[in-house]
């Protein structure tokens, strides 16, 4: 019977045998805790019918028990000196494909084009490393991807952000950019024990299921993730004197960018952190006028 990676008896004897050090810069903190890694495969509902992406494998623990499950494992792994270990420790797995890249820099649509053809679904299962985790999810989400969803590891406040509502002191433009496009919820809190080395703070897995469509129609997605944007430039600052300052035409148009609040029903003394996505869609659909009828 193989034993788990993720132990701290094996994980240390893997990094031993490597001689491996961990790199703060690549935010490299690997899971040792085997009940943990069962969970979050468990919130992904993987069948022997899934794809999965992983993105930084580690040494392959997250990545062994995603290979027992699912039909077939891709993981980016941008570390070059981790490539021999996953080739050692992945080894008793074929389904996995390890590949070296930049999860950022890589053309995700091809390779799910190439590897995931006899795949029913597929799912994003990761442990991101914490200084890139919303440029990852931006990129899953914003490149349209054909993904069911996205389970994944971040720290804790990250995920606290993603996931808040109107009103919630983390809610922000990352919580509307993420639930525009998924529903978000955190599924389990991970203590930072569990951990080799141990980060500073505290992790939390969230599950994002994909929208069938987002939760507002707006006439321009780019316009107005720049009115969301706008509006918490300064969060302590009003939504009219946010969308003054921060938006291209604010400043010579104030009058219209009251008009504009005004029709969206929107009082222009509440903050950005107090309105809904719906009331963001009919802001901007009202700002995108407006800015049309100035040019």
């Amino acid at each position: 019977m193989l034993k788990d990676i993720a132990t701290p008896k094996r994980t240390k004897e893997i990094l031993d045998k490597y001689g491996f050090s961990f790199k703060k810069s690549l935010g490299q903190n690997f899971l040792i805790d085997t009940n943990i890694l069962h969970r979050i495969v468990d919130h992904a509902d993987i069948t022997e019918e899934t794809g999965v992406i992983e993105i930084g494998p580690g040494i392959g623990a997250l990545t062994e028990q995603l290979a027992k499950r699912a039909k077939k494992v891709v993981a980016f792994e941008i570390d070059q000196r981790l490539l021999p270990i996953l080739a050692d420790t992945l080894s008793p797995y074929p389904n996995v494909k390890v590949i070296h890249q930049d999860i950022l820099k890589a053309d995700v649509q091809t390779v799910i084009k190439d590897e995931f053809q006899e795949c029913k679904d597929l799912m994003v299962v990761a442990n991101l490393p914490y200084y890139v985790t919303t440029p990852i999810l931006m990129k899953l989400l914003e490149e349209q991807l054909p993904l069911r969803g996205i389970v994944v590891m971040l720290q804790k406040e990250v995920a606290d952000r993603i996931a808040a509502e109107p009103g919630n002191k983390s809610y922000g433009s990352l919580s509307i950019a993420i639930q525009y496009y998924t529903e978000a919820e955190t599924v389990m809190i991970v203590p930072k024990t569990v951990f080799n080395p141990q980060p500073n703070v505290d992790s939390a897995v969230i599950r994002l299921i994909k929208r069938p469509e987002p939760p507002v129609k707006v006439k321009d997605e780019a316009f107005f993730f720049q009115v969301v944007r706008a509006s918490f430039g300064q969060r302590r600052k009003t939504i009219l004197n946010n969308l003054t300052s921060n938006l291209s035409f604010g400043k010579e148009q104030k009058e219209q960018v009251i008009l504009a609040l005004e029709t969206a029903q929107i009082d222009p003394k509440r903050r950005g952190e107090t309105l809904s996505i719906q009331e963001f869609g009919v802001l901007s659909d009202e700002l995108l006028k407006l800015r049309e009828e100035s040019k």
